[in-house]
């Protein structure tokens, strides 16, 4: 309906316009409420057709759940007896180490199964970390952080029951994110500055859920700042935590709430977890501890004290140098002390406090690993009275920064067992070398703080042990040393390496830091040679070398290149020896080396280093930093 009215406007037009007016806005209202009627009537439709499709929708649930039970009811696995069901539980775990977890939440019947405590027991497996029928003893492994609940000792230790000996590794991550980015900023600095070395050990652990194994090199002595891993050769998985804060380390981010209770956890994660550790300590057969820092609750390790009847190894181990008191447990002992402990045969303590007295430190160990704190200082006659006491060592590994002279006159001491034999710190203990006989050892490792030529030492040590057959020989490898402290004796003239390495006719692998190149490849190469004056080959059974911080002057490289060629000539002939062989002299002919390591020694050049890849299996070179 449309209206016409005049132009200008009149009185009467102004009248019927405002009668209009009105009714259209009478129509307006009452279709405004006809619309606002049948949008709630529709509405109320939908809401009445959804709730019944939601009663559909739950009964339908419920019938296909019934289904799902009904179908998993009628699984020919439910028709397996226990007994077989158990018997492909542990097939799978000797397969696969963490697969219990897996198993142990698929259902509440399969869990039963998985955490029974008789049948494990009877078949010695384990409910721990690790269920394994390799041993009759119950495996934990954990790596962990002071934030994580710890819980998770004490639920393994009541599932592991009461009587199964419990073989105990345990890894404590305590480092901070924090102090992790400020690490992470040094290496990045040092990184543009130079070309790292390699780390001294390799590792890798379980992420995700799945297990693999790392390796640690025989050799514990490392530079100064060690660095403590997880133990080795063993599966490590991260499992989960009541309320999840076990996870708070894997990733930066996390809530206020969360880190202020992971803050007030980890004040206390020591005496928890340590209380419920050594409550049975008197079924512990083995057990190892390490951590990398110092932390809050560290003062928990005290209660670790008594009698530990089936315990054969223990190991505390830190990465930092740490300062404090000693304080009271089992390796603090008083000297008159009663401790059960009679099956203990390896003992490793590195940055934690011992007396030299106490009886653990007299158990006839095979296996003897000690890192004293920079704040203990030893007399040497106390450090060999550790040693003695020991006659059955067939390792032996001793590390003192801080050594004090002996009171006592030193008695010479026969170990007759030492197969491998590394000592390090003051140079006070190159007389503690001097009382030793060795006749098995195979495997010598000295960075002591020479401040003699470390030649005499080694001779004397094997001429007294009737010339064991050294196969391994590392010299100031692991320490930053002043390369004068090692290789020049008082009146200034440089240690013989053609004497010295012609009498290791075993020698197989050497390391050596600190020393001038040119001397040490002169002994290794071409016998008869006018600069080194030999008449046989030195070290003729040498397959591994390493050098670090041996600097060359003049003919370092020439010197390099002329030792690869002698001793690794083209496979294809040459060398005036057989083909692929090096030349023989007096009936001896060296062999080939596999693997060359050089750290810092001297600028090869690219051409150099690729000839080497030519002729050695494993080349591994780094530049050294001129500009430290």
């Amino acid at each position: 309906m449309s209206y016409n009215f005049p132009d200008p406007p009149t009185d009467l037009s102004l009248a019927d316009a405002r009668r209009v007016l009105s009714t259209t806005r009478s129509s307006v209202s009452e279709l405004d409420a006809k619309i606002e009627a049948a949008e709630a009537a529709l509405a109320q439709v939908v809401r009445d057709s959804k709730c019944l499709i939601s009663v559909m929708q739950d009964e339908r649930a419920n019938l296909q759940e019934q289904a799902s039970k009904t179908m998993a009811y009628l699984s020919p696995i439910r028709r397996l007896p226990t007994e077989l069901l158990r018997d492909i539980f542990l097939w799978s775990f000797e397969e696969h180490p963490c697969f219990a977890w897996v198993l142990a939440a698929v259902c509440n019947s399969w869990r039963r199964l998985a955490l029974r405590k008789e049948q494990l027991i009877d078949v010695h497996d384990t409910r721990s970390v690790v269920w394994t029928t390799a041993s009759p003893s119950v495996v934990i492994r954990l790596l962990t952080t002071q934030h994580a609940s710890a819980d998770t000792i004490r639920l393994w230790l009541e599932r592991s029951g009461d009587t199964v000996p419990l073989d105990i590794e345990i890894f404590l991550r305590v480092t901070s994110s924090g102090s992790a980015s400020e690490s992470s900023s040094r290496r990045r600095r040092r990184s543009r500055s130079r070309t790292p070395s390699p780390p001294p050990w390799s590792l890798s652990f379980a992420h995700n859920g799945v297990a693999s194994h790392y390796v640690i090199p025989p050799s514990p002595l490392s530079p100064p700042g060690i660095t403590i891993l997880p133990p080795a050769q063993t599966p490590i998985i991260l499992p989960p935590s009541p309320g999840g804060l076990h996870d708070t380390w894997l990733s930066p981010h996390h809530s206020d709430d969360r880190h202020t209770h992971s803050s007030r956890s980890s004040l206390h994660w020591g005496h928890i977890a340590i209380y419920y550790l050594a409550e049975q300590m008197h079924r512990w057969e083995r057990f190892i501890f390490r951590f990398d820092k110092q932390f809050t609750s560290m003062g928990a390790l005290k209660s670790i004290s008594g009698d530990a009847p089936l315990l054969k190894e223990f190991e505390v181990s830190s990465a930092e140098a740490a300062f404090y008191p000693e304080w009271q447990w089992l390796p603090n002992a008083p000297s008159n002390a009663t401790l059960v402990l009679p099956s203990l045969q390896t003992l490793t303590l590195q940055y934690t406090p011992f007396k030299w007295s106490s009886p653990m430190l007299r158990t006839n160990l095979h296996t003897l690993t000690l890192r004293a704190l920079p704040t203990s200082h030893h007399p040497l006659d106390r450090i060999l009275y550790i040693v003695a006491n020991n006659p059955s060592l067939e390792s032996l590994t001793l590390h003192f920064q801080g050594v004090l002279p002996a009171v006592l006159p030193l008695t010479p001491t026969t170990l007759a067992h030492v197969k491998k034999f590394h000592v390090g710190g003051h140079f006070i203990l190159s007389q503690l070398v001097d009382t030793l006989v060795l006749p098995a050892l195979v495997d010598l490792t000295l960075d002591i703080e020479a401040r003699e030529p470390i030649e005499d030492t080694i001779t004397n040590l094997l001429t007294r042990s009737s010339a064991p057959s050294l196969t391994h020989l590392s010299i100031a490898y692991g320490t930053a040393t002043n390369p004068a402290s090692f290789y020049y004796g008082p009146s200034g003239t440089m240690i013989s390496w053609s004497t010295l390495l012609v009498d290791l006719a075993h020698l197989q692998s050497l390391h050596i830091g600190g020393t001038p190149l040119e001397p040490l490849l002169a002994a290794l190469g071409v016998p008869d040679d006018d600069t080194n004056q030999m008449t046989a080959w030195g070290c003729p059974k040498l397959e591994v070398l390493g050098m670090r911080n041996c600097h060359a002057h003049t003919e370092g490289v020439v010197k390099l290149v002329q030792m690869v060629e002698a001793r690794n000539p083209p496979l294809g002939g040459g060398g005036g020896g057989s083909a692929g062989g090096p030349a023989p002299v007096n009936g001896v002919t060296p062999a080939r080396l596999r693997s060359l390591e050089m750290y810092d020694c001297a600028s090869l050049g690219e051409d150099v280093v690729q000839w080497l890849h030519c002729r050695i299996g494993e080349v591994v070179c780094t530049e050294p930093d001129f500009d430290r």
